[in-house]
């Protein structure tokens, strides 16, 4: 499971993105339909392909049957998210019998890993296209449109995007993601992003620093810093000077104090004192971090390739807690990997134990073609054990989820409006720094406020409040 999968929390989010008019009104001659899953990288690539697409005469829609091209943005993590693409695609087939001329495009990780079966096996999809090629989409829709297939997968070490302004779709106007890096150099043996996005290389801060800078002058509140593993985020410039991840995070800071902070996603082994330094001194960087364990047994982990022992990863979350106390965290784990016994998944449930995580994004081991793991080792844990020890880890997890968002009942929490709650129009939502999630009536504040709210109540992952003051 990729690391950066987690900051979008269902395991295969999918959701229109949708920004139909240019800058001075006029629409455009030709429309573009895409849907994203996955992980926060792919939602931001997708805007990258819009920007693009613009530049191309076209237009997004919402209505599929309007469209002239459909791109499909895609996650390779687990079977189940590839199933579902695979599940869309046979419905947009039906599509293009009755529009000719309609072309359909898959973009990303799933497109990198299943090139020639979803072109000439099955024969879903016109055009193919890799994490590393979209620049290269004009063509390939001029190929597709001519009677070829068109397809570029090619793996880059050099593309980062970084010149190109990303249209941003259908987002809440008030928190989005700018990409620092892509690609990772960390070969974990049970994921697949080595192979479908590359080597990692880091985007000059300058391009970062301007595109959060050009959100801010846009309204936006908060920006999250995305990488496959953004504490490895390095970049020297002609002159020599050096900008590391904690320079990039202080410099996206000072754009303006009313601008939040967060990012995603650290690995443990690389996390830096001056990484927690750094949101320890700067009010506005978020007091949270998301540091995937993946396992609490040492021998998995090195199965795992994850390069740090068990007890290595509790004095990391101990440095946490000492330079920023009350810190949020959360983790990933994946449940039943390849020869796991019971013993060692009880040593996940004492880590759990231990580490006492607001959040944890929780799933079962699933083998992944071409990963080093399923070259290596029998996945050989039943499903049913799997299930049964997915279910007891939520468990515990659910018991301190409960037990932290306790500890915020009656205290003052400023909270960023993000929009209505997703069971009311008069009730708003926005999350803490800690990245906590609270519902509360609306009053008079409004998407995009800080606000200040009392916790009044709590569920195991909600905080219930009211408005004290809008600031």
């Amino acid at each position: 499971m990729s690391e950066l999968q987690t900051t979008i929390h269902d395991e295969a989010r999918q959701g229109e993105q949708f920004a139909p008019f240019n800058q001075d009104g006029n629409t455009y001659g030709k429309h573009f339909y895409i849907e994203s899953y996955g992980c926060a990288m792919n939602f931001n690539d997708s805007e990258i392909v819009a920007s693009i697409l613009y530049n191309q005469g076209y237009g997004a829609t919402k209505d599929i049957q309007l469209a002239d091209l459909i791109l499909v943005n895609t996650c390779s993590i687990r079977d189940k998210a590839e199933q579902t693409v695979r599940n869309r695609l046979q419905h947009f087939k039906g599509f293009k019998r009755h529009k000719p001329g309609m072309l359909v495009g898959i973009l990303g990780c799933m497109a990198e890993r299943l090139k020639g079966q979803l072109l000439e096996e099955e024969k879903l999809v016109d055009i193919v296209i890799g994490p590393d090629a979209y620049r290269s989409l004009p063509a390939l829709i001029a190929e597709a449109a001519s009677g070829q297939k068109g397809i570029d997968v090619l793996l880059s070490r050099e593309e980062t995007y970084g010149d190109i302004s990303p249209v941003r779709l259908d987002e809440n106007g008030v928190t989005s993601f700018v990409s620092i890096m892509r690609g990772c150099n960390n070969m974990c043996s049970f994921c697949v992003v080595p192979f479908t996005r590359g080597r990692e290389r880091s985007r000059n801060p300058n391009s970062i620093v301007a595109e959060a800078t050009t959100l801010v002058e846009q309204g936006y509140k908060e920006v999250t810093l995305l990488g496959q593993n953004v504490d490895s985020y390095y970049w020297q410039s002609d002159d020599g000077t050096v900008t590391t991840f904690a320079d990039l995070l202080i410099a996206v800071s000072k754009i303006s104090p009313r601008l939040r902070v967060r990012f995603s996603t650290s690995h443990p082994k690389d996390i830096t004192d001056d990484v927690l330094h750094a949101i320890a001194n700067h009010e506005n960087i978020c007091n949270y971090i998301h540091l995937p364990v993946q396992s609490g047994n040492t021998r998995i982990l090195q199965m795992m390739n994850r390069n740090y022992t068990r007890e290595w990863y509790e004095s990391k979350l101990n440095r946490i807690q000492e330079i920023i106390p009350n810190c949020g965290l959360s983790t990933d784990l994946i449940i039943g990997f390849c020869s796991e016994t019971e013993e060692e998944h009880q040593d996940t449930i004492s880590l759990l134990h231990f580490a006492h995580f607001d959040h944890a994004y929780m799933y079962s081991y699933s083998e992944r073609p071409g990963t080093l793991a399923a070259r290596r080792y029998a996945d050989d844990v039943s499903e049913a054990t799997k299930q049964r020890r997915l279910a007891e880890i939520i468990e515990v997890h659910r018991h301190y989820a409960l037990q932290s968002n306790q500890k915020e009942l009656g205290t003052i929490q400023i909270v960023l409006v993000e929009g209505f709650s997703k069971k009311s129009n008069n009730d708003l939502s926005g999350r803490t720094d800690t990245n906590k999630f609270v519902v509360f009536p609306k009053g008079n504040a409004q998407k995009g406020d800080f606000v200040k709210v009392r916790i009044v109540n709590i569920t195991s992952g909600t905080l219930i409040g009211e408005i004290l003051e809008i600031i």
